[in-house]
């Protein structure tokens, strides 16, 4: 089997509210979470809603590329 076709893909999930306030010199810098999703059942950009430890809340987290 080649790896290219795997079906289960990790993926890296970015606090998009960190991403934003960059120049708030408050943020102790962008959390980050790394995960897994499925490519045929999801093929679009995955968002979960996840804690920050940055941000001090729950804040929607987006996948970036790799």
């Amino acid at each position: 089997m080649a790896k290219g076709k795997d079906a289960r893909v990790t993926v890296i999930l970015e606090c998009t509210s960190c991403v934003r306030n960059i120049s708030n010199k408050k943020s102790m810098g962008i959390f980050r979470y790394i995960t897994q999703k499925n490519r045929h059942n999801t093929p679009s950009r995955l968002e979960l809603r996840k804690f920050c430890p940055c941000c001090y809340k729950h804040t929607i987290h987006g996948e970036i590329k790799k």
